[in-house]
């Protein structure tokens, strides 16, 4: 990829990321000195009709590439600077969510445009514009942390499991014993881990650098992944009660962690009170709750599951109950040293969704405006979304996705094992192998259709509670630890299912949900073996490198190469700048132009690889299959 015209809504482009209805945000685009552009435009939407302004030249590159550092400097310091000219132009925010492209001006009379997906000959649609709004992100602590997803029945017990009855869907389970890979049973299989049991391991999770500790569902329920919540006033015994999350929340707050809770809003269990209630009553209120075909015997569950039947959000008193305000479903955990920290929405995406009725976003408004108001504006929402969400986000409702799309899916693809035989996304299909260029179109398409801050806000993840292990997936762990160097480089926050970390296995998202052996990790940090041992230093490395390296939280991205086997992008801000390579294959060559890199020589963080000045430019060489992190000195660019 050579250098070419750049813009993303990082820090470096705009000068606020959240404006108030009718400021005037200066944005910037950096154009190639060798692009053939003379001149630059915005072109925005006011109320749907078109505005274009011109923008000034602020810095001019130097014509001729690359300058080297300037001769006579002995402080080490190499301020050599790359050949492009710096153009701003004013964006009046007129509409809570503006987008904007910029025209590229030709010195012969023409123009292209460019645009999210990059430069553009052809015309091209408005959805892959820039975007910024009004509306805030999700708060600094989660874009600039690190995620561990716990499924509370297989992380840790304490010692008062043992002494808990389990109802009578609960199936008693050795632990260590292997999940069942599907059916009815798999969701029955108690273990025994419990909330006191995660307290005692909260030491472990923020010495490997983790922030946030996410729990799928604790409420009362008819199984053990808790999705069919038989109760929202309590949590579930077998977890400990209330006192116990509130223990846990209080010893994570001390410890300078967050904690967010799992909660569906699509659905409850057929054992609900509410449902029981409207099965019992016909002139209940509850019965409004739910949606019938034919009442009582008939009606809608998700995907067709009796045990789940469907909420109904035409229901006011619904509304009432479960997401509006403090006394809420939503709002009741929420708050304080013993409360939680925010919310991760289960299927998100079909919640208020059924036939001609479409509810979302109604929804999705009021709970944040729910997890706003209890937590001061600090508190986190994040929508859980297996495809693609562009339609539901940037409107002030979910602050971010678990970004299957956008990340996920084409890390999966481009890693995973070419002889797999594991379900691609329930569509029966494996998952088959697909080139690099084909991860790099994908990433920036998805990319292309938030605002940066909700792309800054996405929870990526390598695999979670609903998927198989990551290392199931991809056979190879030379590559796991690829998929893992990205994860951690990637724009967004890096959210990991407990166990990744040692090396867990899974098939399915059953099967993966498996118990931890803390037995054979005691003391050592991985006696299971040596391969467990280096997983996990590699994540406790990387989440270290994340912590110390800001533009890999909050810098932008520019893509710089791409093949079937390696790509390459740049996170950088006004201080940093961090190059990502990543390779599949050993011994694989990038060359990446001069003008990503400028003069001064890269300096390899992580990873096994070396560079090579050859007379057509800087090659980045990796000995073997994985990332290498490299930081690159600072360019001249203009301050605010």
């Amino acid at each position: 990829m050579a250098l070419s015209p750049h813009h993303d809504g990082s820090e470096l482009y705009v000068s606020c990321s959240t404006p108030r209805l009718g400021d005037v945000v200066r944005v910037r685009v950096r154009i190639p000195v060798d692009a053939a552009y003379d001149a630059v435009r915005i072109r925005s939407t006011y109320d749907a009709d078109i505005h274009v302004e011109s923008a000034a030249r602020i810095m001019e590159g130097p014509r001729g590439g690359v300058v080297a550092a300037r001769a006579g400097t002995d402080d080490g310091v190499n301020d050599g600077f790359v050949a492009e000219d710096w153009y701003e132009a004013p964006l009046l925010v007129h509409n809570p969510v503006t987008r904007y492209r910029f025209m590229l001006m030709r010195a012969d009379g023409g123009f292209d445009w460019l645009n999210a997906t990059g430069v553009h000959r052809s015309e091209v649609s408005d959805s892959d514009d820039f975007i910024i709004t009004t509306f805030t992100g999700s708060p600094s602590w989660n874009v600039d942390g690190a995620v561990y997803q716990i499924f509370p029945d297989r992380f840790c017990a304490s010692g008062k499991s043992a002494s808990r009855n389990p109802p009578p869907w609960a199936i008693p389970t050795a632990w260590g014993v292997t999940p069942l890979a599907r059916g009815e049973g798999s969701g029955r299989q108690w273990y025994g881990g419990d909330l006191d049991g995660i307290r005692s391991r909260l030491d472990y999770i923020r010495d490997l650098g983790f922030t946030t500790v996410y729990l799928t569902p604790f409420f009362t329920a008819g199984s053990v992944h808790r999705y069919d919540a038989s109760t929202f006033r309590h949590v579930d015994p077998l977890l400990g009660g209330d006192e116990a999350l509130a223990s846990l929340a209080r010893e994570c707050h001390g410890k300078g962690l967050r904690l967010v809770g799992d909660l569906t809003l699509n659905h409850t269990g057929s054992g609900h009170e509410w449902f029981r209630r409207a099965l019992a009553d016909p002139d209940s209120p509850e019965r409004k709750f739910y949606m019938w075909r034919s009442y009582p015997d008939d009606y809608v569950a998700w995907m067709g599951v009796p045990s789940l039947p469907k909420l109904d959000w035409s229901s006011r008193e619904l509304r009432e109950r479960m997401i509006d305000g403090p006394d809420s479903v939503v709002g009741r955990w929420l708050g304080g040293s013993d409360g939680l920290d925010g919310w991760r929405i289960d299927v998100a995406n079909q919640t208020g969704r059924y036939g001609a009725d479409d509810l979302n976003l109604q929804v999705a408004r009021s709970v944040r405006e729910t997890v706003d108001g209890c937590t001061g504006g600090d508190g986190v929402l994040i929508a859980e979304h297996m495809h693609d969400p562009q339609n539901d986000l940037d409107v002030n409702g979910w602050q971010g996705v678990m970004n299957y799309a956008g990340f996920s899916r084409p890390i999966w693809t481009w890693l995973c094992d070419p002889g797999n035989t594991i379900d691609y996304m329930g569509l029966g299909v494996n998952f088959c192998r697909r080139r690099g260029v084909d991860a790099v179109s994908s990433m920036r398409e998805f990319l292309a259709h938030v605002s940066w801050k909700t792309a800054l806000s996405h929870w990526n993840n390598l695999d979670s509670h609903d998927t198989a292990r990551i290392a199931t997936l991809i056979g190879d762990e030379r590559l796991v630890a690829v998929a893992v160097g990205l994860l951690m480089a990637f724009p967004g926050v890096p959210m990991v299912f407990a166990g990744d970390e040692c090396g867990a296995v899974g098939s399915t998202g059953e099967e993966s949900r498996v118990s931890m052996d803390w037995e054979s990790m005691e003391g050592t940090h991985g006696t299971q073996g040596t391969h467990g041992i280096a997983v996990m230093e590699t994540y406790r490395r990387l989440l270290g490198l994340r912590r110390a390296c800001p533009a890999l939280r909050s810098g932008g991205l520019r893509w710089a190469y791409a093949d079937d086997d390696s790509f390459a992008f740049l996170r950088e801000d006004a201080d940093d700048r961090i190059l990502v390579t990543a390779s599949r294959t050993d011994g694989r060559r990038m060359r990446i132009d001069s003008g990503y890199i400028g003069s001064g020589r890269p300096r390899l963080l992580y990873g096994d690889g070396h560079v090579e000045d050859l007379p057509e430019g800087r090659v980045f060489v990796h000995d073997r299959a994985s990332v290498c992190l490299w930081r690159l000195d600072p360019l001249p660019v203009p301050h605010w």
